[in-house]
């Protein structure tokens, strides 16, 4: 059986806590960076000395490195189940960059029509879509996202509606959206979907399924540093028909075929949309993250980490004063958000790591409406911390990979119970000022 622990950089790693003595660290902040791959370094470390400039360059350090950046594409696109002769393989830097750039192009296109997103959205896939006419879909009270809403809204505004963006999985709650259901509810409105993957893509099987079904995922987004490969690398996934209509958000080297000072003709797209050099290391490290993932079996990589959640759900239900935000972790990816009865949520996090080694993320996770939606904060209330500061609402978070254990779940619980029993001494001690 694989340990999957040797498979990355870092997992034994000592660090020092408050009484002086250094412990292994655990990280339960996955879902916002996982570690490196050892295979993805070698890779990189075998590649390195072939390093050099693409797609122009005649010398074979400069064929190696285009072939091995194009190749990435064709990696990326098996990976997620796209069509190459279809579908336009876009490296950018992240995520946010990848919703931001398609935002930007599609802006002159849609300024007049619909935009339908949600009330769960992280930041990077809520904020680009402020200058259009969006509607978003509710969330119930558990932060589930209402299909039938949904559906209400697509009838409300018709053809209207271009495009409907949604999470694939949420990064607070780790709900995981029917993705495919509702491309099939979009698709037959004639709109387009666009799913931020960011929190599935590392964690499930995603299949963006060929263009002539109705669950066909019309636009796609994720990171790398999310799925074990560093260096700033992203990618957004299009059809190439809308893509070629529509100018490059930024526009310099490699976008162009013909420049005059009265005319130019762009590229076709993915070049068209990859300004300036691009980086081919992190292309490099993508591919390789992508067939270790492979080699390891996705199903196999999800079902791992469902056990893992469900271990740590059941200690946590029965921890007293845990504050739950998750249910039917059937559909979760593998996070858990949590609150402490009288302990804010940093405070928590400060201890845990200064006193025993874990890592975990606290605060509202680059989503605040859907923080201030779960925890019932009232608009009043939002628009007076940002005037007059203070505490701010949130959670604590807890977000495994495939190299987390049950040893390290059993380690947090025991922590977390040391601190409940003894919440007054150490609030005296770690107390966050305001």
């Amino acid at each position: 059986m694989i340990d999957y622990k040797d498979l990355v950089v870092g997992a034994d790693t000592l660090v020092p806590i408050a009484n002086g003595r250094h412990v292994k660290y655990v990280n339960f902040d996955n879902a916002a960076t996982t570690p490196p791959f050892k295979s993805m370094i070698d890779d990189l470390t075998n590649f390195l000395p072939y390093y050099s400039s693409i797609h122009r360059g005649m010398g074979y350090k400069s064929q190696v490195s285009t072939e091995a950046y194009e190749e990435g594409r064709k990696v990326v696109a098996d990976f997620v189940g796209a069509d190459l002769n279809k579908d336009a393989v876009i490296f950018v830097k992240n995520t946010s960059e990848a919703i931001n750039k398609l935002a930007n192009m599609l802006y002159e296109k849609y300024s007049d029509c619909v935009i339908i997103s949600t009330e769960m959205e992280h930041h990077s896939n809520y904020l680009p879509w402020g200058k259009f006419n969006v509607e978003y879909v509710k969330v119930d009270k558990y932060g589930k996202l209402s299909i039938e809403d949904l559906e209400d809204k697509l009838q409300m505004f018709g053809d209207r509606v271009k495009l409907v963006t949604v999470t694939g999985a949420s990064n607070v709650t780790g709900f995981k959206n029917p993705i495919h259901h509702i491309a099939k509810l979009v698709h037959g409105y004639g709109a387009k979907l666009l799913v931020d993957g960011a929190q599935l893509v590392p964690h499930v099987a995603i299949d963006m399924k060929s263009h002539d079904s109705l669950e066909h995922i019309d636009y796609l987004a994720f990171s790398a540093h999310k799925m074990y490969a560093p260096f700033g690398i992203g990618v957004l996934i299009g059809p190439i028909e809308e893509l070629n209509s529509i100018p490059p958000d930024y526009k310099g080297g490699g976008t162009v075929d013909v420049v005059t000072h009265e005319f130019v003709k762009w590229n076709d797209t993915p070049e068209k949309d990859e300004a300036g050099s691009p980086n081919v290391l992190g292309v490099v490290a993508l591919s390789s993250a992508i067939k270790t993932l492979q080699e390891l079996g996705m199903d196999n990589i999800e079902n791992y980490e469902s056990n893992l959640l469900n271990y740590a759900l059941y200690y946590l239900r029965n921890t007293p004063q845990v504050i739950l935000y998750c249910i039917d972790c059937n559909c979760n990816v593998s996070l858990i958000p949590f609150n402490v009865e009288g302990m804010y949520h940093e405070t928590l996090s400060k201890i845990l790591s200064k006193e025993f080694g874990i890592g975990v993320r606290s605060g509202c996770f680059c989503a605040q409406p859907y923080i201030q939606r779960l925890l019932n904060v009232s608009l009043k209330d939002s628009i007076n911390i940002a005037k007059k500061g203070g505490r701010r609402p949130g959670m604590v978070r807890l977000s495994f990979a495939l190299y987390n254990t049950y040893h390290e779940i059993d380690y947090f619980i025991y922590a977390l119970r040391k601190i409940i029993n003894y919440k007054e001494w150490y609030l005296e001690k770690y107390q966050v000022s305001i």
